[in-house]
């Protein structure tokens, strides 16, 4: 194919003018999120400070100010006293689980790779805030990546993720940011794999081998708080299907065979990972590692869950009884599974429609039902599924639903928590704005257990990979 004489001069100049618009979109994000991430850093340093009662607690904590409009409230600092941290015990080790379900010796009930970072911040740390403060240095770092891998793949609508409420809410209220940046970095590694050379026409990397890669960051993800671990299987299914509808200049496909070496190499690639990392831990004190699942699994979904169990079966079932109980442990992971396999039931009928699996969109389909139908919904989940919202073509209603129903509930649901400690009367825009927030919140979640399968990919995401012809103006938006 022949290109103009004009061509490379005009390759030259798109590239440069790509650049600066580039570099502008990634300067003015970071901001944005440095911006936000100090705001949150102002709102939940209110919880800490002198003057410090037993064990570095500070007697500003849990409340602050009470009336601030968003609550200081942190498990940073709630999980200073109760889990060793505070004794600088290192995580696991050398713990277990009580007959009554309390953890101790340095176990948190979190992935291990979480429970290491906890041992990280505390280094050093004497006080909740001193612990707090030195885990905020350890968590920017991981905002600011996040907000870099999606300017180069969405450009401006990174500021879906930089500069709205979640980041405020949430970037300091529990250890999010780090499994955040391991999912988002599997869809950066995808996305800068199938990029295509102007030059050669061909990717940077092989399909299978940009999917190892991600699988990889996947099996990290899963260490540090499980759900990008669900995502491995639409990943698999890509590469099973070669991930790509046409050959060079839009011809058929090439092959029409499934990979299922890829496929499996996808799996293993992501198992290896998790037990190269779980092992030591399951070696060195398995009853320790052990605790963090039984703790989990006899965890019940009460009001600190903040699950549509709690607030909608527990009122068929005359409270938090035995059937209550039993319910929820059976339909909740039937549930889930059946909502995983309504996604990837979906992708596969977009894959035979397009040509293409859509697994970002299945990934984001099986997290939001894992986020209707599981027993826990912490507020900060938003952190996960918010990067699914700058990926992909939501409709601005539906995200402008979630988010205004998550703040909400976030302004609303830990004023409940300490209306139950203290047995103070029950305030009714409290409990009013608590069920909005969860009903809004489950209602819009399963729409995008549809929604998001079908959702087309933002750009320049969905031009990544796309062979196009060296004449075209606005080839650098593609590469």
């Amino acid at each position: 194919m022949s290109a103009s004489p004009a061509a490379p001069a005009r390759f030259g100049h798109a590239l440069l003018a790509g650049r600066g618009r580039m570099a502008l979109i990634l300067v003015v994000s970071l901001l944005a999120t440095c911006l936000t991430m100090w705001w949150s850093y102002q709102v939940k340093i209110k919880c800490g400070g002198a003057p410090f009662l037993d064990e570095g607690r500070s007697s500003h904590w849990p409340v602050g100010d009470p009336d601030a409009v968003i609550p200081c409230y942190s498990d940073l600092m709630y999980l200073w006293i109760g889990r060793d941290i505070n004794n600088h015990v290192f995580p696991f080790i050398h713990g277990g689980i009580t007959p009554d379900g309390k953890l101790f010796g340095g176990v948190v009930e979190y992935p291990v790779l979480s429970g290491m970072l906890m041992w990280l911040g505390a280094i050093g740390a004497h006080t909740d805030t001193e612990f707090f403060q030195h885990s905020v240095w350890l968590l920017v770092p991981f905002g600011l990546a996040i907000t870099v891998m999606l300017a180069l793949m969405t450009r401006w609508w990174v500021l879906l993720w930089a500069a709205t409420p979640p980041l405020v809410l949430y970037a300091f209220h529990n250890w999010e940011l780090p499994v955040v940046a391991t999912a988002v970095g599997a869809v950066a590694v995808m996305a800068w794999g199938s990029t295509i050379s102007p030059r050669t026409g061909e990717r940077r990397l092989s399909v299978r081998t940009a999917a190892i890669l991600a699988a990889i960051l996947l099996g990290i993800g899963f260490c540090l708080k499980l759900y990008p671990g669900f995502f491995v299987l639409p990943l698999a299914i890509y590469v099973l299907t070669y991930g790509t509808a046409a050959g060079p200049d839009g011809a058929a496909p090439l092959r029409r065979t499934l990979d299922w070496a890829g496929a499996a190499w996808v799996a293993v690639a992501a198992t290896l990972t998790v037990i190269a990392i779980q092992l030591p831990f399951m070696v060195l004190g398995f009853e320790g590692w052990r605790a963090a699942l039984s703790f989990q699994g006899q965890r019940k979904a009460d009001v600190d869950t903040n699950s549509i169990w709690y607030w909608g079966l527990r009122h068929f079932t005359g409270g938090q009884n035995d059937t209550y109980n039993t319910l929820v442990g059976l339909l909740s992971p039937m549930l889930i599974v059946a909502a995983f396999a309504l996604a990837v039931f979906l992708g596969w009928r977009v894959y035979q429609r397009d040509g293409v699996y859509p697994w970002i969109g299945v990934s984001a389909s099986m997290l939001a039902g894992f986020m209707l139908f599981h027993k826990v919904h912490s507020p900060q989940y938003t952190l996960w599924i918010l990067p699914f919202f700058v990926l992909l073509q939501v409709r601005w209603p539906v995200i402008a639903a979630y988010l205004i129903a998550d703040f909400i509930l976030d302004t609303t649901i830990f004023r409940l928590f300490g209306i139950y400690t203290s047995g103070s009367p029950m305030k009714w825009w409290v409990i009013t704005g608590v069920n909005v927030g969860v009903w809004v919140h489950a209602v819009v979640l399963a729409y995008l257990i549809v929604a998001f399968v079908r959702a087309p990919l933002r750009e320049p995401l969905a031009s990544f990979g796309r062979r196009v012809r060296p004449t075209e103006p606005d080839l650098v938006t593609t590469s």
